[in-house]
């Protein structure tokens, strides 16, 4: 992959699918068989979620679309509210309750002029702003603290979070990271995912490694990468004990591609404690 974002396991199917952002593709990998399929967009897919149908619902920088896997074929379901020449549609899940939370990225990221978006049987609406890199997005297994992660500002909050009206309040600062670019740099927060027991799971991109956090933002473990770029990661398997990883490639260093071959490949790793299973966006 050029930047590989938003693996997803499907357990219905138990494929993975995920997105490749630069190369505007979404793929899919039976693990049993090595199958592997793609699709192509006609512009950059930030995330991907399932839909009731059995098909996907693929946030692409031109707004949302529902991409039918039997044909290929893309229907848009609500038009991008940003300016597509200097944003796009990024990290996103979906809710119990079958909304589809997507974050933007400001690609300048000079300023915070992201937003945090949902889409909700049709209708999107905008729920906060003053992000640059919207990133991390997962919700805690009682559906009550929505996390979220501005990369730009090497920063996770978590959210208050209604899962019967949606509205998420009272953000709070679960982990700064430093920015500082110096010998003890450990990379920023990208894609994540929580667990059954409630921890956060965050990629750390160009820190070469996984975190896990707990509900007050302790480091619990971490999981060193045979790549600098890991950007997002997903529970699959029959049991959701089995983390894929996405990671970047593209616009690296050379020195750092011929040191780490494996960048920009998905990986995989055998975990103690399960995830848990995605949920599907609801029309």
């Amino acid at each position: 992959m050029q930047v590989g974002e938003c693996p997803l396991w499907d357990a219905r199917q138990a494929v993975l699918y995920w997105v490749d952002n630069v190369a505007c593709a979404v793929h899919r990998l039976d693990p049993a068989s090595g199958a592997h399929r793609f699709w192509p967009m006609p512009s950059e897919p930030g995330c991907i979620a399932r839909d009731t149908t059995g098909n996907l619902i693929v946030a692409l920088r031109t707004g949302f679309a529902r991409l039918n896997l039997a044909d290929g074929s893309l229907t848009q379901l609500a038009p991008a509210p940003y300016d597509v020449r200097s944003a796009r549609f990024n990290d996103g899940r979906c809710d119990a309750a079958g909304r589809f939370w997507v974050g933007s990225m400001y690609e300048p990221r000079d300023a915070p002029r992201a937003a945090m978006y949902c889409l909700e049987r049709g209708t999107l609406r905008r729920h906060w702003s003053d992000i640059t890199v919207s990133n991390g997005l997962a919700f805690s297994p009682d559906q009550r603290t929505l996390y979220h992660a501005d990369t730009s500002a090497h920063l996770i909050r978590r959210y208050a979070f209604d899962p019967a009206s949606g509205q998420a309040s009272a953000p709070r600062v679960l982990r700064q990271f430093s920015s500082l670019r110096d010998g003890d740099y450990g990379g920023r927060p990208d894609g994540a995912a929580v667990d059954s027991e409630g921890a956060y799971w965050c990629a750390m991109y160009e820190g070469g490694c996984l975190l896990r956090l707990s509900p007050a933002g302790e480091v619990l473990l971490r999981i060193a990468l045979p790549l600098r770029c890991p950007t997002m990661l997903a529970f699959g398997g029959d049991d959701l004990r089995t983390l894929y990883i996405t990671s970047a490639s593209a616009r690296r260093p050379a020195e750092e591609l011929a040191a780490y071959p494996l960048s920009g490949c998905l990986l995989s790793v055998r975990v103690a404690v399960a995830g848990l299973a995605e949920h599907a966006y609801v029309d």
